[in-house]
């Protein structure tokens, strides 16, 4: 039976839009206090006003996360604020793909601070405040849920800067689960396929680009993968989700 999260505070990046805002809602459904972390300010007085409108509570942190000092001043204001930090949810996520020689560096750059650096600095800054909670909550647990995609398990032409960050993140993740799994510090991955989201809108020809390699495909919606993460941070202690692959029933 899942549990609910009254009392905890959960930290979510990426919150402004796709799968991190489909996160704030479905956390805060389940009870938690959710910090709302990202770059535009007002969209995530939008999503913390539809968290108040239904009953919960939320804390709006807009910083970049590319940036330790202010990926750790995130970490330190939701704790200052809210009290605490249970879980952790790294959605934060840019996919700029294209022909290897023809895409510029900067585009590489940004996936490599956004995907990978960002959440490495949030996570780092963290983990002191999840051990904590680990270890005081009454469920005797704490959570990290890092965001991947199915490009973290197969490789394709022209997505090689994607595929390096999203690999990482799966390999990371695995590697922290295995370093904090006798501590209640429970570290899980989530690979989700075609989404309907921002994503896609990021550069362009990405849908066409998707349905050259995939053809058409019924596309996940956020809160797919939002129900997943609810899953993995309400299942009791004794249960820990690892990894999660999501793809639409549809795609290859």
């Amino acid at each position: 039976m899942s549990e609910n999260l009254t009392g905890t505070v959960a930290l979510i990046s990426g919150a402004s839009s796709g799968i991190g805002r489909a996160t704030a809602l479905r956390l805060a459904g389940a009870g938690a206090a959710v910090a709302l972390a990202a770059r535009r300010a007002d969209r995530l007085e939008e999503v913390a006003a539809d968290v108040r409108s239904a009953g919960g509570t939320a804390l709006v942190i807009a910083t970049d996360l590319t940036d330790a000092d202010a990926a750790a001043g995130a970490v330190e204001s939701t704790v200052a604020e809210l009290g605490r930090l249970d879980t952790l949810v790294n959605a934060a996520g840019v996919m700029l793909n294209g022909p290897s020689d023809e895409s510029p560096l900067d585009e590489w750059d940004r996936m490599v601070d956004i995907n990978l650096r960002g959440l490495m600095y949030v996570t780092k800054a963290a983990l002191p405040h999840l051990l904590d909670a680990a270890e005081d909550s009454p469920r005797s647990v704490a959570d990290v849920v890092n965001i991947s995609s199915v490009a973290g398990r197969v490789a394709a032409p022209t997505v090689a800067l994607y595929n390096a960050t999203k690999f990482a993140v799966t390999g990371a993740t695995e590697a922290w689960r295995l370093e904090y799994t006798t501590r209640n510090l429970r570290f899980s991955v989530i690979e989700p396929g075609r989404t309907a989201s921002e994503l896609f809108d990021q550069k362009a020809n990405s849908d066409a680009d998707f349905t050259a390699a995939f053809g058409e495909v019924e596309a996940l919606h956020t809160e797919d993968i939002a129900d997943a993460i609810g899953y993995i941070v309400t299942s009791p202690r004794r249960v820990a989700v690892n990894e999660i692959v999501i793809r639409p029933t549809d795609q290859p």
